[in-house]
């Protein structure tokens, strides 16, 4: 089994949870080979209404904008493992375009345990919200804390960071030692996943290689954390997790910035109720080049819960905050949600229903409160079917 810090168990994919479902796979006799093909199929309905202040007027945009239909995913992949030490895993996102279609590509090398090796595309290590199994997260769409760009107050076009990492290419070290203790370690691109070519250089200003350098702890003292937040095939869990993260990326931004985000996070299953937390900021310094010495701070975070009423119908609430504008400005996001999640029994078909609300709260001025919600929706609904094997 890989050693990782959280993990599905009997799966490394990171898309879907193979626990508890049989699919089909292809192994030897003695099973020191197994290869299984997983797919994992999201279409979606999406209703977004925004305020006048979130709109950019210069396009003449309808308040009722970015409304329809779409396909979040459609991952087609396959992962497997060979003599005991080896994993792998490759997948296919036919809903991405260009470099993100190539979700991730990897081979994992475990000496023990305590320490393994993987190389290719995966997930960075930040985060409970993105390391969890992306078949098995409570709501349709991520916190926005983690997936919103930031505002900053140049006009430079290049720089649009936000505070989740998610895919990119790289290699990582990563254990769980004492049946409690998980770490990884890794140096990236730092160019996400939309990037398959290998394009750093040496940083300028630090003279050292302009990467993406991560690094995870977490402990888990009833055992491996999974990486659910909600399945009706696991309903008798009692497992927690604390976890610390940081991460620098050098020369980041087309070479203009240089980010540091650092995060907390808290996870627990208990039978029936599933709680997960986060608290993440990120520091923006700008590159020599640019001749800009003022620097900038973000901090983001949320609290979320699901609690199984039936055996197949999951009630789920969220409430997500960030510092769009910098914790220089006053004032942040304050974004309550609610959703509701019904598995389909013998079919591994999950519908989801989910509304947030995003509100602006102790803004200074009224062009901080502004351009604190610019391009984000004040009320969105979404419907969400998902198919899985």
């Amino acid at each position: 089994m890989a050693a990782m810090a959280q993990y599905e168990e009997g799966s490394e994919n990171g898309v879907v949870s193979l626990a508890g479902r049989e699919g089909f796979s292809i192994q030897t006799k003695k099973a020191d080979f197994v290869f299984k093909p997983y797919l994992l199929v999201q279409t979606a309905a999406h209703i977004n209404w925004y305020d006048d202040e979130g709109l950019d007027k210069a396009y003449n945009q309808d308040n009722l904008a970015n409304s329809g239909f779409a396909v979040p995913y459609a991952v087609l992949g396959f992962t497997g493992k060979a003599w005991g030490k080896v994993s792998f895993n490759l997948s296919i996102n036919a809903a991405a375009s260009g470099g993100a279609i190539l979700q991730q590509a990897w081979i994992d090398v475990a000496m023990k345990e305590a320490f393994a090796v993987r190389i290719g595309k995966f997930k960075t290590p930040f985060s409970h919200g993105y390391l969890t199994t992306l078949g098995e997260t409570m709501m349709p769409t991520l916190p926005t804390s983690l997936t919103a760009a930031v505002i900053m107050p140049y006009s430079l076009n290049a720089v649009t960071p936000n505070i989740g990492t998610g895919f990119d290419l790289g290699v990582e070290i990563h254990g769980f030692a004492a049946n409690k203790f998980g770490y990884e370690i890794g140096i990236f691109n730092g160019t996400g996943a939309s990037v398959n070519t290998a394009t750093k250089t040496i940083s300028d200003d630090w003279h050292i290689p302009s990467l993406l350098y991560a690094g995870r702890f977490t402990f888990m003292p009833k055992g491996i954390m999974p990486a659910t937040q909600g399945n009706p095939d696991r309903l008798h869990e009692d497992k927690w997790m604390l976890g610390a993260s940081a991460n620098l990326n050098v020369e980041s931004e087309s070479e203009s910035t240089n980010d540091t985000r650092a995060g907390l996070e808290f996870a627990m299953l208990k039978n029936k109720l599933y709680i997960g937390a986060e608290a993440y900021y990120m520091h923006v310094g700008f590159t020599d080049r640019q001749k800009i010495d003022k620097t900038y701070d973000f901090l983001g975070g949320y609290v979320q819960g699901g609690y199984f009423v039936a055996p197949c119908v999951q009630v789920a609430a969220r409430y997500d905050f960030f510092n769009r504008n910098g914790v220089d400005t006053n004032g942040f996001l304050n974004m309550p949600a609610v959703g509701c999640n019904y598995f389909f029994k013998n079919c591994n078909l999950k519908l989801q229903a989910m509304y947030q609300f995003i509100g602006r709260t102790g803004h200074d001025t009224q062009l901080d409160r502004d351009n604190d919600d610019l391009g984000l929706a004040k009320h969105s609904g979404t419907i969400q079917l998902q198919y899985s094997f």
